[in-house]
């Protein structure tokens, strides 16, 4: 039976409720689940912003799937009050700064334990640096996490897979501001292709935050060339029971793709990340995120200027600076395109020094872009390029 007119209870819900109203709550776990949903295991509650708006995101964790619902502080507290006693028998709350466990038993006794939360210092510490806020981008418990190998079955990040966690994070983070920029939330759906997709961290990602965060009705394709990954992904999609999401073997240079919104190519080699942007550029992309690797074209080609040249002689230079004009040509010729982009240091991923992002966004109004191609034209001639392969795709 529900529990009525208890003390206990009801200042239970109200720390929760106030912990919620002052931006103060981290979770709440609903467990020791009695019901007709044999496999339900857990639910566990969490503050999200939505739209602007302050709302409760309830993930219900079965044993084979995991289902979100959105609801308000006052359902919320409806579902509590119906549930717990019916069906919950166990709720363990944390908040900045208390941490509180309810159980009921099988007599229908109440009984809360309320304490300080022994982590008080640091989870201040956090909210000031605004490192909470961050971390919101990508929540731990998210099934797809576990299944991929990056946290525990308690939700826990394994230390050999955080800078892997943080890559996610930050990936997304950068994601989030484009998806505002271009207003992609406000669409009814969309569409995502991710080129050499590997393991599909980011693949997955992505599509849990459109589909949990915005509620984006979202396809997502990842392409990989290795077809022992292709299945891999597939199976844990299917395994998460995710709809909007598989994975197809192939290469960014002969997929066929149209309507694409976010075209994603991190660490595609050498001019494969050309084709991508074109792919990008051609199917009216809103959102291009490159992160290029290797550099081999423009460098045979590149001429060292007689005022360069004493610095140019040794082969790292000549390297880096290989590396920053085909980059910069890139950013140039997106530019001219109709996209403003931005080139910048991202967390390098997994087995790799490289770190650079090309990210650009689809321009809403039109412009002038003379001004931009005559400053490719000046570069190319500058360093005496003959061919730079995203040009040439551009242009055919």
């Amino acid at each position: 039976m529900p529990i009525i007119d208890n003390v206990e209870f009801d200042q239970f819900l109200q720390t929760f409720d106030s912990a919620f109203n002052d931006q103060q709550l981290q979770r709440l776990v609903l467990s020791k689940y009695k019901g007709e949903e044999t496999e339900l295991k857990r639910i566990t509650v969490r503050p999200l912003l939505l739209k602007g708006q302050q709302l409760l995101s309830f993930l219900y964790e079965y044993k084979t799937n995991h289902i979100t619902k959105n609801l308000s502080l006052s359902e919320s507290l409806e579902f509590f009050k119906a549930q717990v006693g019916n069906h919950f028998f166990n709720a363990h709350l944390l908040t900045d700064q208390w941490e509180a466990q309810l159980s009921v038993s099988k007599k229908a006794k109440v009984l809360m334990k309320k304490y300080p939360n022994k982590n008080k210092t640091l989870q201040t510490t956090e909210t000031t640096s605004h490192d909470r806020a961050k971390n919101r981008f990508v929540e731990q418990d998210r099934p797809y996490l576990r299944e991929l190998g990056v946290t525990d079955n308690k939700g826990s990040i394994i230390p050999a897979m955080s800078r892997k966690w943080k890559q996610i994070n930050r990936f997304i983070e950068v994601l989030s501001r484009a998806i505002d920029n271009t207003g992609l939330a406000k669409h009814d759906k969309v569409h995502i292709a991710d080129f050499g997709s590997g393991k599909a961290y980011l693949t997955f990602a992505v599509h849990d935050y459109f589909v949990d965060k915005l509620q984006v009705k979202t396809e997502v394709t990842g392409v990989e060339l290795r077809q022992n990954l292709v299945d891999l992904c597939n199976s844990t999609a299917q395994k998460l029971a995710l709809e909007g999401i598989k994975f197809e073997q192939g290469d960014v240079q002969h997929f066929k793709a149209q309507g694409i919104n976010i075209m994603i190519a991190l660490h595609a080699c050498d001019i494969a990340t050309d084709y991508a942007i074109h792919m990008g550029i051609r199917t009216g992309a809103e959102i291009i995120m490159c992160s290029p690797c290797c550099h081999k074209q423009i460098r045979p080609q590149m001429k060292s200027p007689t005022t360069l040249a004493p610095l140019l002689q040794h082969g790292i230079h000549m390297g880096q600076e290989a590396e920053m004009v085909t980059d910069g040509l890139r950013a140039l010729l997106l530019e001219a395109h109709g996209y403003d982009t931005q080139v910048f240091e991202f967390i390098s991923l997994e087995h790799t020094s490289k770190n650079k992002m090309i990210l650009a966004q689809k321009r809403k109004q039109s412009r002038d872009n003379s001004a931009i191609i005559a400053q490719i034209k000046s570069i190319k001639e500058f360093y005496g390029i003959k061919e730079h392969c995203l040009e040439e795709l551009l242009a055919n």
